[in-house]
This record gives structure tokens, C-alpha cells and sequence, in this order.
């Protein structure tokens, strides 16, 4: 999982991936090595991005190092996107092909085909300053019929891999359709950018006025080409989010080749065509970053008044730090079943704009879905969005 990544379906999947970026930037964190370490973990940037796996063409690539099929080259000399003339792509592809034991003609073929994405760079940059936050219309994005439907339709068909995966990893079934509803409304948006792009457009032409990320753009580079030798696919047909996030659950290419796992038994990770491929990816995944089995993500809680206590128990921000009693005893109201909880606490805090903010006591499997995406918004959506998935439709009052 995946610098990254999901937004309200609307008329058109550029639209969509715009007012995504959009939205998650407002309430996350942008892209971390961990989040899209996955993440996905995290990805994204923010809140974290496409199956319909995306039309993503294959091609045959006969072996790490005498590939067959070489990526067509579609700039001129003097193409100010090209970076077929690039010295510094010369020298990437070097370092590429030493660290990851990949030929460097084939490398440099692959770097040859690359072009700049202004989009992407854009698209990396953060919300603009003063941009409010808000839980509850972030929550509007998710939560809302369009996704609710795919969702219902996607657990009625996949129910029994979904337990599969929780019996295996421990994962609850509610979380792993939660995460690929939030991700890519059950893989109808996978993102519609050419990975191999973006990744190099990121690696060599990383945006000003942010922290640099291209190195790790750069080592999801060279997984990603690792990847495309492994699993005989065309460095430029794959497509993904503008941050390079791969599939129905937005893995980032060192996540795929680290946390994939071939669940559908036909001797392939593909995270763009197979659901169930992504179902067990998403709880290896979370199961590998410390989901605690038999736990819960939260409880319900007020906060101290005393705004000294308020702002102690909220400084670790999602990291949980407190046992129940420590929270208590700075004042904090918890329910019954929180003070019986084992594990440490946090003291969450989602902004509402103007309004009062929301507020719970996360618990490590709380944590660990940010580890996906390093958002407590991003969690939290994923969390209400698999329950209101997984749970069948009240019967209409009078039936039997």
C-alpha cells in the first residue's frame, strides 16, 4: 500500500480523482514511505486512491534480464515532457537496475517511455493554508448511497473470501470491505494515470514547496519495475493514482511485491483484476502493521473539561498512550467496556468546521487502519463504511 489513495462517484473518474485529492488532503496527512508502505499503507497522500481494474493493458515480458516486449517510446528529440534525453534518468536507471538486479537496458528503455505529469506534481501538493476540516462532510463522501450499494453488492458476492480472510489473518471482514470501498468504490475508480509516469515524474521532478519525497518515489520506481519483470507486465500499460497507487486497493509497488498475497490460489498477486486478490492483500497487510484479533477500533468518550487534561490526553494525537484509568483520571468519561479494554487509549479528535469536533477513544486496530492511510478521518470512514455494508437491510415493519 501506496502514496496512496476515493471520492463520491461522480460524472466522470478525472472528476473523481480530483475532488478526492481534494478532500483527503484537507483531512490527512499526504503520502509517507508508511502509509503507502503500503500506504497502504497510506498513501496517498491523504486519505490515501483504482477493478475494474482500470483497462490496464499487459504485455509479456520474458525475464528480468532479456525482456522481450520493450516500451514503445512515444517522444521525440527536443520533447520538453520526455525523459529520453534526461541525464538524470540516465543515471536513475542505472541505480535502479543495480538495486534491483534488473537489466539497465531494459530499464532505460522503460525510463524512455516515461513522460512528465504536471497533474501529478500538482496533485502532491498540500490543501492550501486555512483549508478547514471537517469530519462530517468527509464522512458525506463515503457514507453515501452510490458507494453503500457497490459495497452491499461487493460483500453479497465475495462474503465467503472476506471470511476467509478474517479466519487467516484476523481481520475483520467489515474492515477489509471497508478499506477497498474507501480506496475505490469496490474497485470502480483504480486510478487512470500511467504508473510508470507518475513515478518517474515524482522520482526526478518531485514539486517544490513540500517536503522532497522523491526519494521515496524513487524506490517505488524501481519496485514497480521490479514488479512489471516478476509478473510480465509492459512498464507503460499500468495504470494507477496520480501518486502511482496500484489496483482495487491502491497498493503502492513495494507494498505489492511486500504485503500482496495471492489469495485467489492461481499463482498471482494481481491486485487490478482480482477482488480476491485484494481482499487478502488489505488483511495481510493490516494484520502484518499489529491488528490485535477480537479487539475493537474504538470507544465513545468525552473529554475532561479542564483544558490543561483536554490537551495532554489529545498531544499524542492517534497514537494510543493512555490506559483507560490514566484517561479517567485526567477527567475523561468512558464507557464500561473501555475500562475493560487491555490496551492503551487515544484521545482522537475529528475537526467539524465551525461546529463542535468529534471525538473517541482509539484503540490499536484504531491506529493500525492509519497505517494505511495516516488519517484518523481515513479510519474512521473505513470503519462506518464496513458496517454499513456488511449489515443487511432492516425488513420493511409487518414482514415476517
Amino acid at each position: 500500500m501506496k502514496p496512496s489513495l476515493s471520492q463520491l462517484a461522480l460524472t466522470s473518474r478525472w472528476g473523481w480523482i480530483t475532488l478526492s485529492t481534494a478532500l483527503l488532503s484537507a483531512c490527512s496527512t499526504p503520502l509517507s514511505p508508511e502509509e503507502k508502505a503500503q500506504s497502504p499503507a497510506s498513501a496517498t497522500a491523504a486519505p490515501s486512491a483504482p477493478s475494474a481494474a482500470a483497462s490496464v493493458i499487459t504485455a509479456q515480458v520474458q525475464a528480468i534480464t532479456t525482456p522481450v516486449i520493450t516500451p514503445q517510446v512515444l517522444s521525440t528529440p527536443g520533447d520538453a515532457d520526455s525523459y529520453s534525453e534526461r541525464a538524470d534518468a540516465r543515471a536513475l536507471a542505472r541505480d535502479i537496475a543495480q538495486t534491483h538486479e534488473l537489466d539497465e537496458a531494459w530499464v532505460w528503455s522503460a525510463l524512455s517511455a516515461a513522460r512528465y505529469k504536471g497533474q501529478a506534481a500538482r496533485l502532491m501538493m498540500p490543501a492550501p493554508r486555512g483549508t478547514a476540516k471537517n469530519w462530517g462532510v468527509y464522512r458525506s463522501r463515503f457514507i453515501e448511497p452510490i458507494r453503500i450499494r457497490a459495497g452491499m453488492a461487493f460483500w453479497q458476492q465475495y462474503q465467503g473470501e472476506l471470511k476467509r480472510a478474517e479466519a487467516q489473518y484476523g481481520v475483520p471482514a467489515e474492515i477489509i470491505a471497508g478499506v477497498i470501498g474507501v480506496e475505490t468504490i469496490y474497485g470502480r475508480y483504480t486510478g487512470n494515470f500511467r504508473v510508470l509516469d507518475v513515478l518517474t515524474t515524482l522520482s526526478l521532478d518531485f514539486p517544490t514547496g513540500r517536503s522532497d519525497r522523491s526519494p521515496f518515489f524513487k524506490n517505488e520506481l524501481g519496485a514497480f519495475l521490479k514488479l512489471c519483470a516478476e509478473q510480465q507486465l509492459a512498464p507503460d500499460g499500468v495504470l494507477g493514482s496520480f501518486a502511482g497507487a496500484i489496483g482495487w486497493p491502491q497498493f503502492m509497488p513495494s507494498s505489492i511485491r511486500r504485503w500482496g498475497v495471492d489469495f485467489d490460489g492461481n499463482g498471482q498477486v494481481d491486485l487490478q483484476r482480482s477482488p480476491v486478490d485484494a481482499i487478502g492483500s488489505v488483511a495481510h497487510y493490516l494484520a502484518e502493521h499489529g491488528w490485535r484479533t477480537g479487539q475493537p477500533t474504538h470507544f465513545a468518550v468525552t473529554p475532561p473539561e479542564d483544558a490543561t487534561a483536554r490537551a495532554k490526553l489529545l498531544a499524542p494525537d492517534i497514537v494510543p498512550s493512555f490506559s483507560a484509568d490514566e484517561m479517567r483520571a485526567l477527567g475523561a468519561s468512558l464507557p464500561e467496556a473501555a475500562t475493560q479494554h487491555p490496551g492503551p487509549l487515544a484521545l482522537v479528535l475529528l475537526e467539524n468546521g465551525d461546529e463542535a469536533p468529534t471525538l473517541i477513544a482509539g484503540t490499536q486496530n484504531f491506529y493500525v487502519i492509519t497505517r494505511y492511510n495516516q488519517s484518523s478521518y481515513y479510519a474512521l470512514a473505513v470503519i462506518e463504511l464496513g458496517q454499513a455494508v456488511s449489515q443487511p437491510p432492516a425488513l420493511p415493519r409487518g414482514n415476517p
